[in-house]
């Protein structure tokens, strides 16, 4: 017999990927594509459905009771529309819940991206047990969720949690949203390999190589983007007072080369009350939001 298992769904600007997960949160089985962006929302479904059939939905069709789709906001989870994805465009007004549930016969939750992943490392990652957490994910942009007193922060349409647009300068520079001085626009994977492409480097990845190497300018750009972590990381611990700030996302991966600037700066920044809160990575990696979506898709089969 098998295992019963949840289809999760991640939908990205670049990458959309489908997982199995278990009902315990271990990835079962899982399938990735490049996002056809150009095709548009029927193009991009079509996709999902192939992928769906790469992870072996149709031969445990008959025990997967729900799906759960994340994706970057803004989106309304309560009717499961996307509102304008900055990454995406031409879906903005997509009933994106409607069409899935009709293409899989299976009741559907959308949820934004960050919610998602916070809620994988709540009930499976990093923040297993707590009832207070806040986590961050640090790639492309920044995103995040936040649990507290052991419930999940929706908010109003589900658009709770866009901890990348907390504006942390107002000399800049100009975000993607429309905002200035953003902390996306300050720490973003984006923004770090844009420093480091005025420096010479091809992209953070190569920064972060090169720093792993003793490259003194590479160190120093790992060194500035710590400081603009630090300062979104100690707004957040303000704001929700969590037991622990889990970070996700690309940059995570070098979050050993940052901690001790991070520190250096949250020690600086943050009320000593809140010093001692932790901060470590996404014990999920980037399966935090396969994971989440696919939990919070099984609570509703199990409240149905």
């Amino acid at each position: 017999m098998m295992e019963a298992a949840t289809l999760g769904i991640d939908l990205g600007g670049t990458r959309l990927r489908a997982a199995l997960v278990s009902r315990a949160g271990v990835v079962l089985q899982r399938a990735a594509t490049a996002t056809d962006v150009a095709g548009g929302p029927h193009a991009v479904v079509a996709q999902m459905q192939k992928l769906s059939l790469e992870v072996g939905f149709a031969k445990r069709s008959s025990s997967i009771r729900a799906i759960g789709v994340c994706a970057p906001g803004p989106l309304d989870s309560d009717t499961g529309t996307i509102i304008d994805i900055p990454t995406l465009p031409g879906w903005a007004g997509f009933p994106l819940r409607k069409v899935l549930q009709e293409t899989f016969a299976r009741p559907v939750v959308l949820e934004n991206d960050g919610i998602a992943a916070a809620f994988g490392e709540w009930k499976f990652g990093a923040g297993r047990g707590l009832l207070h957490l806040v986590y961050v994910t640090v790639s492309t942009g920044i995103g995040g969720g936040v649990v507290v007193d052991g419930r999940l922060m929706r908010g109003n349409r589900g658009m709770a949690g866009h901890v990348g647009h907390m504006m942390i300068s107002r000399k800049g520079p100009s975000c993607a949203c429309g905002g200035v001085g953003c902390f996306e626009a300050l720490a973003s994977g984006t923004a770090f390999g844009r420093q480091g492409k005025a420096r010479g480097f091809a992209d953070s990845k190569a920064i972060v190589a090169a720093a792993r190497n003793g490259d003194g300018i590479a160190l120093d750009l790992v060194s500035r983007e710590a400081d603009y972590l630090a300062y979104g990381f100690a707004s957040l611990l303000h704001l929700y007072s969590p037991q622990r700030l889990i970070m996700g996302g690309g940059v995570s991966l070098a979050l050993d080369l940052l901690q001790p600037q991070l520190g250096v700066q949250l020690k600086r920044l943050a009320m000593p009350t809140f010093r001692p809160v932790e901060v470590m990575p996404a014990l999920l990696g980037d399966n935090s939001g396969l994971v989440g979506a696919a939990g919070l898709a099984e609570l509703l089969a199990a409240r149905s």
